[in-house]
């Protein structure tokens, strides 16, 4: 069973789809994607096959890897940064060295939850081919910083096929160009709101005081998290609307070729989705870049803000779900690596002052606005640029894009 109209209507953003709709009062950036963000550097890697395993299965490898490098030169630069946990059934490692000193000095890489290990010893691979000293040893200090969805349901996660050489690739290949969204890099096998899910990205730009200058809040989410039922557009049940629609077709007729893909698993005797949903929601990643001179506590907050525009979509961070937050500012440049090779030289125990830039604390409610509104922005990106996918043996069908223009006609 597959929807006949799913793919009727082009894959598109939801700016494109639905121009009306009302995503909140400060302009997207030119991309209207986290590079918009002057510094940072983005690839997308979907992995479909892997050399170890030459006999996989059709359609069995479903994975990928985002990399996003805060600045080319992380190495020795590191941004501020501030980490919130909404709910911690998932991971994001080198977070307590982030949570400890406010500091980000790594890439930041967004897999599958198997993908993980290969991940992080990726970006070991790569420090140690650029960065070792004189006498070929690492003698510099390096946490990775690698954040997790479970792919498992559309791909076989037990044939590890994320390497170490698809994140060395990642670093070398990171752009300033707008992120390739849905079916893309980390978000490749991902299921959001029990529809097609994975990558998407947004921006926002804030007139600042003086009205010469302007700051940019973007963020880039991996969507693998809810139920088609709580699914929300500006408010509008569309997820609620489908979900009714489908349970009353499937009631009536199980071969009506209008049902979704996923209706088997959504209303059959096993409701393998349902089931496996419900004991497991699935999780989502929210990466937030600033070039606003926010200090960690100040990032940390901003982080939390996260949170109001995953609700706005549907959100609401079930005990199972993995949803991890970390906002990174690119204002100022914190030297790290003292008397490595490239790195100034510190005395640790002689106190030093470094310059930095900051906003005042009353100032910066028009960065929390404009995040939440990236973030839910970015999220229905996400889905609305999915396309439907057959893996491991299931098939998810995307968001029937002609559908909701309908549905939302009646709410515009």
């Amino acid at each position: 069973m597959s929807s006949s109209t799913a793919t009727s209507t082009p894959r598109q953003r939801v700016r494109e789809l639905l121009p009306a709709l009302y995503l909140g009062r400060y302009a997207p950036g030119p991309k209207n994607s986290i590079t918009d963000v002057s510094g940072v550097l983005v690839s997308t890697q979907s992995i479909h096959s892997s050399p170890i395993y030459p006999n996989a299965p059709a359609s069995s490898i479903n994975t990928g890897l985002t990399t996003i490098l805060p600045r080319k030169e992380w190495f020795h630069k590191a941004c501020f940064a501030g980490i919130f946990r909404f709910n911690g059934s998932g991971e994001m490692t080198g977070s307590h060295w982030i949570e400890e000193t406010g500091l980000l000095h790594s890439p930041i890489l967004i897999t599958g939850s198997f993908g993980v290990g290969s991940a992080y010893n990726g970006i070991y691979e790569y420090a140690i081919r650029e960065h070792l000293n004189e006498e070929g040893r690492a003698d510099w200090f390096l946490l990775p910083v690698v954040a997790e969805t479970f792919d498992g349901f559309l791909h076989d996660v037990t044939k590890f096929a994320v390497t170490p050489q698809h994140v060395v690739a990642g670093i070398d290949n990171a752009s300033s160009a707008a992120v390739e969204e849905g079916n893309k890099g980390g978000g490749t096998g991902m299921i959001a709101h029990w529809f097609k899910g994975g990558t998407g990205s947004s921006s926002r730009i804030i007139p600042s005081v003086d009205e010469s200058t302007s700051y940019t809040v973007a963020a880039l989410v991996q969507t693998n998290y809810g139920a088609m039922r709580d699914f929300r557009i500006a408010g509008a049940p569309i997820g609620r609307l489908i979900f009714e629609e489908q349970e009353r077709k499937y009631a009536a007729d199980t071969t009506n070729p209008t049902l979704l893909s996923q209706a088997t698993l959504l209303f059959g005797k096993k409701a393998a989705l349902k089931e496996a949903k419900e004991k497991k929601d699935g999780s989502i990643i929210i990466i937030l870049a600033t070039d606003a001179p926010l200090h960690p506590t100040q990032l940390q907050r901003l982080a939390k803000r996260a949170t109001v525009g995953l609700s706005r979509v549907g959100g609401w961070g079930s005990n199972q779900s993995g949803d991890v937050f970390l906002a990174f500012s690119t204002a100022n440049e914190i030297d790290v690596q003292s008397g490595t090779k490239g790195s100034k030289t510190y005395d640790s125990w002689k106190p030093t002052a470094d310059d930095v830039k900051l906003l005042n604390d009353y100032t910066i409610n028009a960065l929390f606005e404009a995040t939440t509104d990236a973030v839910e922005e970015a999220i229905l990106n996400a889905i609305f640029m999915a396309e439907s996918m057959h893996g491991h043996g299931n098939k998810i069908d995307a968001l029937d894009l002609g559908k909701v223009k309908g549905l939302m006609e009646k709410y515009l």
